[in-house]
């Protein structure tokens, strides 16, 4: 387990309850000698004691040697840089999962493709749902999807595919593993959907109710469907645990970061003195900008997320940029209809701050 936050902790600790021994990579020394000695991670998932079987380490070779499967929990902006300085001590053809969400800013690559670019030989799936990272520690009843390519060997003999594998490992207890062999809907999904819950948060912390998060969740997926459709994905995969499932959990709740940074944006708290002044990486923050830039790069409209980017790095005022999402020309539901007329009152704006 490649990162020690608290869901690679969660993981890590799934992975030791169903028998795996397990090796957890944390970037701090300290954290890893701490994690060893209390057999808990007091920084992430304080109060919540580790099964046996899981080592810590802040060493990268040791973390690696000898084992059949990597799963990577690591910030989207230093995926690439860390599979650089794994590459030397992987073994040979053992599979990726990746346990992180995002699309890489400079490339608009997906971060499989990231992880395929820099290590390649290894199979590279992801695993991702509806999943707190607390409750998950605490064996909470869990469900996520695991998603890899399946060759024409992995179809005759499905048990012996990384997917398969992965999944039977994971399962146990209170977690449940689904198998996919979608990569790309899986992983549009787990990017934009953390977008879409800044969105939510800034229209709950503004004071609007559940009209407007539902409004927001169900078009947030329609977005979500037509970026994974376009990069070869399925609009299927976009409805299940790594899709709607996630975005809805991630919406719903201010235990989401996502969540909470729209939230406190939305009550007027200035992006600095959010989450009391402490440096918390908040992913949908970060792929408000290369979500856009991929739509963008190959025509697909995304306006939800086009209005959270404008607000988070191009100093839109949240008031006006969400009026104006809401005054867009009269579209049809489903797509399939084509239509799109002007709409009857652009100017009349959301009632901010009466509500």
């Amino acid at each position: 387990m490649i990162g020690a936050g608290s869901w690679g902790t969660a993981l890590a600790m799934v992975l030791a309850r169903n028998g795996r021994a397990v090796n957890l990579w944390a970037r701090r020394p300290d954290l890893a000698q701490q994690i060893n000695e209390q057999s808990e991670n007091v920084d992430y998932l304080p109060g919540i004691q580790m099964p046996r079987g899981l080592v810590a380490t802040a060493d990268l070779a040791e973390a690696l040697s000898g084992v059949e499967a990597v799963l990577m929990v690591t910030p989207s902006s230093t995926l690439r840089t860390l599979c650089q300085a794994m590459r030397p001590h992987m073994p040979a053809s053992i599979p990726v999962a990746l346990a992180c969400k995002g699309v890489e800013r400079r490339t608009g690559y997906l971060l499989s493709e990231v992880v395929g670019e820099e290590l390649p030989g290894h199979p590279v799936g992801a695993v991702s749902g509806p999943t707190f990272a607390r409750e998950t520690a605490l064996d909470h009843p869990t469900a996520a999807t695991v998603a890899f390519p399946f060759s024409y060997a992995d179809r005759l003999n499905p048990e012996t595919s990384p997917a398969v594998r992965m999944a039977i490992s994971l399962s146990g207890g209170g977690f449940r593993a689904y198998v996919s062999d979608d990569l790309v809907g899986v992983e549009v999904g787990g990017a934009v959907k953390n977008v879409i819950a800044i969105a939510c948060g800034m229209m709950s912390g503004a004071g609007f109710a559940e009209n407007t998060r539902a409004a927001l969740i169900t078009r947030g997926t329609d977005e979500m469907k037509q970026l994974a459709q376009t990069l070869g994905g399925s609009r299927e995969t976009v409805t299940g645990l790594s899709g709607a499932g996630d975005l809805t959990l991630t919406c719903s709740s201010t235990t989401s970061r996502n969540m909470s940074l729209g939230y406190q944006l939305g009550q007027g708290i200035d992006r600095p003195s959010c989450f009391e002044g402490r440096p918390v990486v908040v992913e949908g923050e970060v792929n408000a900008v290369s979500v856009t830039d991929l739509a963008h790069r190959i025509g697909v409209p995304m306006p939800i997320c086009e209005t959270v980017n404008a607000v988070l790095h191009k100093g839109a005022d949240l008031q006006e940029a969400f009026t104006a999402l809401w005054a867009r020309p009269i579209e049809a539901e489903p797509n399939a209809l084509d239509l799109s007329l002007p709409h009857p009152a652009p100017d009349l704006p959301l009632q901010f701050g009466e509500i």
